[in-house]
């Protein structure tokens, strides 16, 4: 008869049966187990294979982020950086804005000087106290007046920052000005030495010189000392010397802040 498997009876001495398989099942069985078998081991291998995608997809994702606020960082420090160059060039165009109107003052003033009706002020230099202050000048400079001071006493070397003492000598000179030309234009002109600068704030003498003489406006108008309305501000950088810069004494001499005193006089308020 045929079965599955085939049964014999086999007489023992127990009276027992006893089952044996067919030999194709048997092989069938077997090779069923090994297909099993390599299927699992392929899905484990692919599993493993998934978990290392995994791990670098974690490890990349990782990494653009840290890009991603890298990018973000360097956006906001140029959003600032332009923030702040955008105040400075809105501050230089009042600066200039207020530079033009005192040029065309002085461009008004020439004009009447054309017409012969400005005097020289060399008669009021006799009338200036601020020649006797320490380090101070006094000179005539054709229908100008000028009042040098030597910038050593009054900036840190190389920079618009005023020394202990610097506020004081400044007060003294502009009090003297303002009793004696009380309506006159007055310059505030800052001069260096030839000496190259070596600073990104300030990299060029005029830079410097600009910087100095407008310190020296900043801490007079705050005291009051002298009207905002009569003065300017201007820097020559190293291109005025009055003496050479040979020596270490003539760079000195030639580091100043000058008041100008111009015949003109300012409108009527």
């Amino acid at each position: 008869m045929s079965l599955c498997c085939t049964v014999l009876l086999l007489a023992t001495g127990c009276g027992r049966l006893a089952y044996k398989p067919n030999q194709q099942a048997a092989a069938a069985a077997e090779q069923q187990m090994q297909l099993v078998a390599q299927q699992s081991q392929e899905y484990q291998s692919r599993a493993q294979s998934l978990d290392r995608d995994n791990q670098e997809l974690e490890t990349i994702l990782a990494q653009s982020r840290q890009k991603v606020q890298l990018l973000t960082d360097e956006i906001n420090t140029t959003r600032d950086q332009l923030r702040t160059t955008t105040d400075q060039l809105l501050a230089m165009r009042e600066d200039n804005s207020q530079l033009r109107t005192k040029t065309s003052a002085l461009m008004a003033s020439v004009n009447q000087r054309e017409q012969g009706e400005i005097r020289a002020n060399n008669s009021m230099m006799k009338n200036l106290a601020s020649g006797d202050l320490p380090g101070v000048q006094v000179r005539q400079d054709g229908d100008l007046l000028r009042v040098e001071i030597p910038a050593d006493q009054l900036f840190m070397p190389g920079s618009p920052y005023l020394k202990e003492g610097a506020q004081q000598l400044l007060t003294s000179v502009a009090n003297d000005l303002r009793q004696n030309f009380p309506e006159h234009i007055i310059g505030i002109e800052g001069h260096t030495d030839d000496t190259a600068t070596h600073s990104q704030q300030y990299p060029s003498n005029h830079h410097l010189s600009a910087a100095q003489a407008l310190s020296v406006y900043n801490a007079l108008i705050e005291r009051g000392s002298l009207p905002a309305v009569q003065l300017f501000v201007i820097g020559h950088g190293g291109n005025h010397a009055v003496v050479s810069n040979a020596t270490d004494a003539g760079k000195a001499r030639n580091r100043r802040i000058e008041f100008v005193v111009y015949p003109e006089r300012i409108a009527s308020r």
